[in-house]
Formats: structure tokens, C-alpha cells, sequence
């Protein structure tokens, strides 16, 4: 019988995940990692202590709770604020999934002598005739996962159950309700979890340490003068909300010039793209390939995204060059570009630059 580590926040889908597992014969421990707390002193959504020690208590395993402050701090909210300041859009759970939860969690593995973790994505972790592991894309389309998790390892998939990637959210419901689990009904969380109201810049001017850029100018293409921003961090490509520019056409952010502290404003037209460069890959389903070795895939440039067909390149670096077929609409820095094969895997990814 395997021991397993399933990562419990609190919600539906990690409770599913541990009753799936228990069900067919695991050992499963429960634990949850605390990795921030708001100033009024409520949880993150991703770390409801109360709910997931219930859980446990009515599957009767044991459960733990293990913190990670710092780490959450070195590795996800100090580098999304320093990358807002910076003009760029991050995506904090793809890194918290990489150097957090997945690191945290196979080291309380080894600890407890378990051999596998577990988590409630949505998403299947397949091995390839390769012999590499990757994710493949949810059954349930509409709640897939796969684009936060291109950044895993191979030994970390190496050692992941992923239960949920054939079952929909009301399929999970369902079996939560029979096994009358406290939680079958609990809403999801729709927000960042350490940004509990949705507003990045008010979190970025509470939590930065430094001055941040203030006022400036938006300019249009030519560089002529539009009117004023009130800071760069409340902007990202894509933008039409918010701007306040009576201009007498819908307007866009296209960039951000941090330099000369400018949000560059277009039309809807300005915002599309048939070439994009990442750095910073990761490969899953096949070794990092050689610099100039093309490929044909399938490219997604942000979470709720459809992949569009394109033509991928490697380059020096550890870089890759994508030729979108049909040009993409607002593909914002700092978010990440995953490329799928034609069986839904991932075979990597990257950091739009």
C-alpha cells in the first residue's frame, strides 16, 4: 500500500482527491502548506486550515500543517511585484507550483516516507514511451489545468498522482456529496490567493519595499502625447478598462515602456502578433532540443486561452521563437506560452518576453 501526500486547501477538489486516492487503496496523509496570511489575519484561499483539517477528520486520515512563509514570499510575491514594477504581467501559481508546493511537498514526502503527492488539478500525469513524464490536458476542457503546471520537473512528475484530469467540476461535486464531504458545495476561488480583492496595485503599493514609478504620460505609436496614467503597475497589454481617455475610438494598452515610464496606447489592431519570443523554457515531453531544431505545435499565451497552431523554434539561451500561423491577440510579457502536441500534452514552455 503507497503512501501518498495530497496537498489539501481547503476546497472540493483536494478533498475528491484524497477520498479518489484512499478509495483505491493509498495510505494518504493530508497537508496543507501555509504560505500567507493577510493583514486582516484570514488565509489564503489556497490554505483553509479549518476546512481541510475537517476533511481529514471525516476520512480519517492524518493531517498536517506545514509553513512555508518564506519560501512563499523569495519565490512568488516578491518576484510578482518586482515584475509589475518592471511592466510586466506574471502569473504567480505557475511559479508557486514549480519552487513551492512541489518542492514543499516532496520533502514532507521523504520526511513520511511516502512515495508519491498528490494534488486536485485538473489534469493527467501520463508517462510518454520516451520515458518522460508530462501533463495532458483535462477531459473537462473547461477547468484544464496543464498551462500552471509546464514548469514542473521530471522527477516531480516523476512522483505526482493527478486523480481529476477525466472528471468534470460536477462529477467532483457529486462524489464529494456522497462521501458528504463538509465542502461539496464550497464556491472556488477565482483570485490570486495572496490578492484577495482582485487589485494587484493595491497590493503592490502596500507590500513594495522601494519607490514605486508614478504619473507619466500615455503616448500613441508616434510617441505623441494622450493624456496622463496615475502608474505604470495599473496597466498591462491589452487593456481597454480604466484608461480614461476620451480619445473617440476604443484604445488599448499595446506596451509598457519602463524607461520613460509611457503606457504606449493603440487600437484593438495594434494588439496582434505573429511572432513572439520566450525565454526561460522548460521542455516536458521531450529533452530541451538542440538551437534551430523546429517544431509544429499547438501554443497557448495564457490560461484561459484557445492554442493556436504554430511553428516553434529554439534558439540560443534557452529561448524559444514562435510563428503563430494567425497572429495572437495581446501576447502580454511576463505571462507564459505552453506548447501542446497533437494528443493534448505539454511539451513545454516559456516566459513571454
Amino acid at each position: 500500500m503507497d503512501r501518498v501526500i495530497v496537498g489539501m486547501s481547503g476546497g472540493v477538489d483536494s478533498a475528491v482527491t484524497a477520498y479518489l486516492l484512499q478509495l483505491a487503496g493509498y495510505d494518504v496523509i493530508g497537508v496543507t502548506l501555509r504560505s500567507w496570511i493577510g493583514g486582516d489575519g484570514k488565509e489564503s484561499r489556497c490554505c483553509e486550515i479549518d476546512d481541510a483539517r475537517n476533511i481529514c477528520a471525516k476520512l480519517n486520515i492524518p493531517y498536517y500543517v506545514h509553513n512555508c512563509f518564506e519560501q512563499f514570499r523569495d519565490k512568488v510575491t516578491d518576484p510578482f511585484i518586482k515584475d509589475y514594477v518592471s511592466g510586466l504581467t506574471p502569473n504567480p501559481c505557475i511559479e508557486c507550483n514549480r519552487y513551492v508546493k512541489w518542492d514543499r511537498m516532496l520533502d514532507m514526502a521523504d520526511t513520511m516516507q511516502a512515495k508519491y503527492v498528490a494534488t486536485g488539478h485538473y489534469a493527467s500525469v501520463v508517462k510518454l514511451d520516451n520515458g518522460r513524464y508530462t501533463v495532458k490536458k483535462a477531459e473537462h476542457t473547461g477547468k484544464d489545468q496543464t498551462y500552471m503546471l509546464y514548469k514542473l520537473t521530471q522527477e516531480q512528475l516523476g512522483r505526482t498522482l493527478m486523480p481529476l484530469g477525466k472528471l468534470t467540476k460536477e462529477e467532483v461535486r457529486n462524489i464529494a456529496a456522497k462521501a458528504e464531504l463538509p465542502v461539496a458545495n464550497k464556491p472556488d476561488s477565482q483570485e490570486i490567493c495572496f490578492v484577495t480583492e482582485g487589485n494587484y496595485a493595491e497590493y503592490i503599493e502596500e507590500h513594495y519595499s522601494g519607490e514605486l514609478p508614478g504619473e507619466g504620460n500615455f503616448v500613441d505609436e508616434d510617441g505623441r502625447i494622450l493624456g496622463r496614467h496615475k502608474g505604470i503597475i495599473y496597466y498591462t497589454v491589452g487593456q481597454r478598462k480604466g484608461l480614461g481617455l476620451p480619445l473617440g475610438y476604443p484604445a488599448y494598452v499595446k506596451s509598457i515602456n519602463v524607461d520613460t515610464n509611457e503606457v504606449i496606447i493603440g487600437t484593438q489592431a495594434c494588439l496582434y502578433k505573429d511572432k513572439i519570443i520566450c525565454r526561460d523554457v522548460n521542455m516536458l515531453s521531450i529533452p530541451c532540443p538542440d538551437a534551430g531544431t523546429e517544431m509544429k505545435c499547438r501554443v497557448k499565451i495564457r490560461y484561459h486561452y484557445v492554442p493556436q497552431e504554430a511553428l516553434v523554434r529554439m534558439l540560443d539561451d534557452n529561448r524559444i521563437e514562435i510563428a503563430f500561423d494567425t497572429p495572437v491577440r495581446a501576447a502580454a510579457p511576463g505571462q507564459s506560452a505552453v506548447l501542446y502536441d497533437d494528443d493534448d500534452c505539454v511539451i513545454g514552455g516559456g516566459v513571454i518576453e
